[in-house]
């Protein structure tokens, strides 16, 4: 029933307005040509995004793609002008599909070099599949009575209304162009070692025993050692338990010891980046009761988001923990302060200690565009650069002292939190805010208040992160994951001086009801695709110039199939999966090593590279069980060194094979395989002593069920064809020769 007066009422709206097209028909575009505008050059600030670019695709039979459950109503979406472009807008036309919007209308407005914001056109729908101008009430007119000038941005506000196209006219300067560097030169001029890539999401217990933590756990700390970063997951509560007291060693939440675990993972070679996140229970408080949840906002209930003064709380407490385990030691010590009191009996008191050098990065927050939680716990990315520049350097240092990162140390990097959501938007919407609100440095760059890029993105069938009707993980090479980071990666070059790009959370479920789990692939178990998929992430996010990988994460949360709740890579009982062995061998045999280029696409082959040495990766990057044959030319080398992951152990198996002509042919599978060169070495005699050439011969590597016997006979013979002797070695040690080439040597 509704269905049908909907039909009719439509009918004759398109009949009026042809009658009404029919009687004044609508005057033309000014004079000037159509200015061209970049779809995708608009960004929306909200929690969910529209195709915006389809205003803008010359289709007038079909509008933007909406996204839906938006937790602002009304938002702005910004189309930057580029540096040096200019435009004068003499006239605008809206094509006028379906739907009324007189009580919602959408606006355009520019910004200006001095941020001042004009309004400039509304579009309300009041008419039916036709174009119309700017201004509702005269919707036959297209040019604007005074033409916009000086535009730095032009902006789009609604609350879901547009027309199916819009086009500007006038004049049109372009202004700079994207730069042309690849992605494959952007991320071989990074030298990203592949033990940056093999981070782990984890905590305080991950490390020491809750019932002992003066110091280390052994066990505990000896499989931690197969990740060479941990993003601490650390609660602001440890460190605040009361407002205005701070504690460390012991936290007075959980009694743990930051100076013992941060100590012992510098001296292990873990890079500890600590993310700062949730809300002590003291801010939480100031929330409505039906409102409080530890993951808020980290501001008082009812202050102004967009005002760095709301977040000085937690800028405070950043202060705080910089000054003591940052590398600055002329931190003036009034400005630093512990608890002084004592739990219990015997309990030992916390100091104050200045400059430990113990923690070089530290984020801030952790997924803080997380619409999942309400507005109260989402921010946007404005609203978040404003809690940035107060944590990063006290908003300029205008928060007073005692306030922000850079201010106890200025060599900390302030990582910004990691994105729920990969969304570029977010990002722009932050730069803007600074160019804004911080404005330019003296070298005329745009005073940006965090040091790396950060974003989350688990792979999956949906090709979606965190949400959708996702079924299950899908291997990184077949998503959209590559995509993703050459996308950041290209923009952190071109817009945010070349800063480096992390994703610190990755990983794979492998219990059977998660959207996010591994699959058993041929013969080969959910833990072992786990541990393949997991290790070519790490590779994949090196080839593409990511600098920073952590996987989520160390233990399970529960065994249960909601999403990331079995992603560990470690065992209940504190043991390691087959996907941290598989990390902990690449860390202990190429962690040192840097991605170079890739050579091959299918199967993939990527050159890592150490001191002028060259180590291949080859993988086939598929999910089927799929095997492919690949030739690699290895130059000089008498032989091959193969090696290849191996569950269960802390060593890779390794396999020497005889080049032929310095190649060697090999079998590559799903799970990646690791190749070095054995060179012939010749060495330089004392003098009247024959030259020697040392080579290593696969042979002597091949085990051999016991009792068996090698005959190993070799020929070598001089310059002038003299029969020369051949000896054998074990490591240093003589264990033979052959002097003829016929008698051989057996053992």
């Amino acid at each position: 029933m509704y269905f049908m007066k909907k039909t009719t009422l439509s009918l004759v709206l398109f009949f009026f307005s042809l009658v009404s097209f029919s009687q004044t028909a609508p005057s033309g575009p000014a004079p000037g040509n159509k200015i061209p505008v970049d779809g995708s050059r608009w960004y929306t600030l909200n929690s969910n995004g529209d195709k915006i670019e389809d205003l803008f695709d010359g289709r007038t039979n079909a509008g933007p793609e909406i996204g839906w459950g938006k937790l602002i109503s009304s938002s702005d979406i910004i189309y930057p002008l580029s540096e040096g472009e200019e435009m004068v807008i003499e006239s605008i036309r809206f094509f006028d599909g379906e739907g009324i919007f007189r009580n919602n209308p959408m606006t355009l407005a520019i910004i200006d070099a001095n941020w001042n914001r004009t309004s400039f056109a509304t579009f309300t729908g009041e008419q039916y599949q036709m174009w119309v101008g700017p201004y509702p009430a005269r919707p036959n007119s297209f040019r604007l009575d005074t033409p916009v000038r000086n535009a730095r941005y032009l902006v789009i506000t609604t609350s879901g209304s547009y027309p199916t196209e819009i086009e500007f006219y006038g004049t049109h300067k372009p202004g700079r162009q994207p730069g042309t560097a690849s992605s494959a030169l952007l991320a071989s001029q990074k030298q990203i070692k592949l033990k940056q890539t093999t981070g782990i999401n984890a905590f305080e217990w991950d490390y020491q025993n809750p019932r002992a933590t003066s110091a280390i756990d052994e066990s505990k700390m000896s499989v931690m050692q197969s990740f060479k970063g941990f993003r601490h997951y650390m609660d602001w509560e440890k460190l605040e338990h009361t407002e205005g007291k701070y504690t460390f060693n012991p936290t007075y939440s959980g009694n743990w010891n930051y100076d013992v675990i941060y100590a012992r993972c510098k001296a292990e070679g873990i890079l500890v980046l600590a993310c700062l996140k949730t809300l002590p229970k003291w801010l939480v408080d100031t929330y409505p009761l039906e409102q409080r949840d530890h993951e808020n906002v980290p501001a008082r209930f009812g202050k102004d988001l967009n005002d760095p003064k709301s977040y000085i709380e937690q800028a405070k407490v950043a202060f705080q923990y910089a000054a003591r385990y940052g590398s600055n030691k002329s931190v003036n010590p009034s400005l630093l302060s512990v608890s002084t009191t004592l739990r219990w009996t015997n309990d030992q008191p916390n100091q104050v200690k200045i400059g430990l050098d113990l923690i070089r990065y530290f984020e801030c927050e952790n997924e803080r565009d997380k619409w999942w939680k309400g507005r109260q716990a989402y921010q946007t990315g404005r609203e978040y650069a404003a809690n940035l520049s107060a944590f990063y350097d006290g908003h300029k240092n205008t928060m007073g002292p005692g306030v922000g990162v850079k201010n106890a140390d200025p060599n900390m990097v302030v990582v910004m939190q990691g994105m729920a959501s990969p969304n570029l938007d977010y990002v722009k919407g932050m730069i803007d805010w600074c160019k804004q609100y911080r404005g330019y440095k003296p070298d005329g760059k745009v005073n940006l208040c965090w040091d790396v890029i950060n974003y989350h993105y688990y792979t999956n069938d949906l090709n979606a992160s965190q949400t959708g009707t996702r079924t299950r993980g899908a291997a990184p090479e077949v998503s959209n994951a590559a995509e993703i980071a050459r996308r950041f990666v290209r923009f952190a070059h071109e817009e945010a001086y070349g800063m480096p790009v992390w994703n610190t959370e990755v990983g794979y479920d492998i219990h059977p009801g998660s959207p996010q789990k591994a699959i058993a692939i041929g013969n080969k178990s959910v833990l072992e695709t786990q541990a393949d998929w997991s290790l070519r992430t790490s590779l994949l996010y090196a080839r593409n110039g990511v600098e920073g990988v952590y996987f989520y994460m160390a233990q399970d949360v529960v065994n249960a199939g909601t999403q990331y709740s079995t992603c560990g890579l470690l065992n209940g009982d504190g043991t390691r999966r087959p996907a941290a062995d598989y990390l902990y061998q690449t860390n202990k045999l190429f962690g040192e090593y840097y991605y170079r280029e890739t050579i091959n696409a299918d199967p993939i082959v990527d050159r890592y590279e150490l001191n002028g040495k060259s180590a291949y990766v080859m993988v086939v990057p598929d999910e089927k069980g799929r095997t492919a044959d690949y030739t690699l030319n290895l130059g000089s080398a008498a032989a091959a060194k193969i090696y290849t992951p191996k569950a269960g152990s802390d060593n890779m198996t390794e396999q020497v094979v005889n080049t032929t002509n310095g190649s060697v042919t090999i079998r590559v599978t799903e799970t990646p395989v690791f190749v070095v060169a054995v060179e012939a070495t010749t060495v330089t005699p004392p003098a009247n002593q024959r030259p020697s050439v040392i080579i290593t011969a696969p042979v002597m590597n091949t085990r051999l069920p016991a009792p068996a016997t090698i005959n190993i006979r070799a020929t070598a013979t001089d310059a002038d064809g003299s029969v020369a002797r051949v000896e054998f070695f074990s490591g240093t040690t003589k264990i033979g020769e052959d002097t003829d080439g016929t008698n051989g040597w057996s053992y």
